[in-house]
Formats: C-alpha cells, structure tokens, sequence
C-alpha cells in the first residue's frame, strides 16, 4: 500500500495555491479542469513522486465547509523548523503553534486547515526569538 493524496475542499483558489506554493513551497504536479461538473483539482506535492495534496474548488460555491474532527491536519517534514517559520512568518503567515521545541510548529492554511511542520531528524537547539528561557523543554 502507497500513500497517494489527500484532499482539502478550499473556497479561494488563488489564496489556497498562494498559500501551498509561495509560502510552503510545494510544487503543483496536475491540474484536472472538470467543466461538466464545474470543479477543478489541482494535486501540490513537495517534490516529484511524493505524496500529494488535492486541492478541490467547487467553481461559485457558495457551501460552507466546515472542518470536523475527522480531518486533523496535514503534516510536513522541514529541513530547519526555525528559517521555515521565519520565512512563513515574513509571509504574512501566522504562526499557531511556535516551534519552541525545535521540533515541530503548526499554521493554518487559508481554508482554516491545520498544517504541522516537523523538523528533519533530532530537534534543533531551541532559539530566539520563538522561545524564551521557560518554555524549553516544553510541547
């Protein structure tokens, strides 16, 4: 068994692949435009071959999706947990979660999904300024 995709349904497409390429810095690796059913997917993945994530825009929908519990979060691993969040954070993206432990951080995508960046291999040495003194040590 494979692990291929997951799908988020997003309301604004330009600030979904803002947000999944220009700031996570994923790749798009297909597109599929449906005109008889009026919808578009767009697969993101971090390199070619890797796990992908569809991205489903239901053209003029007016639906309200709302996150439930059983879609938790999606989660990518990073190269520095540290200059990740800076570069979001310059981005205009929030930081929910601080990577105060040098291991893992989470943001929200502009559909309110949650996305945990995890750091590659043993947690970095906690640093300034995303975490003081009394917080190491601590999730």
């Amino acid at each position: 068994m494979k692990f291929l995709h997951s799908m988020v349904r997003v309301h604004d497409l330009d600030a979904s692949l803002d947000f999944y390429i220009n700031k996570l810095g994923l790749i798009e690796t297909r597109r599929h435009e449906v005109p008889a059913g009026k919808f578009t997917l767009i697969f993101l993945a971090a390199g070619v071959g890797e796990a992908e994530i569809e991205l489903t825009y239901n053209w003029g929908s007016t639906e309200d999706y709302t996150t439930g519990r059983n879609f938790g979060h999606l989660a990518f691993q990073v190269d520095n947990i540290y200059q990740t969040c800076q570069k979001l954070q310059e981005a205009g993206v929030t930081i929910n979660r601080p990577p105060r432990c040098g291991k893992m951080a989470f943001v929200k995508s502009p559909d309110n999904i949650s996305i945990e960046l995890l750091q590659k291999g043993e947690p970095l040495a906690p640093q300034k300024p995303w975490v003081s003194m009394e917080n190491i040590g601590s999730w």
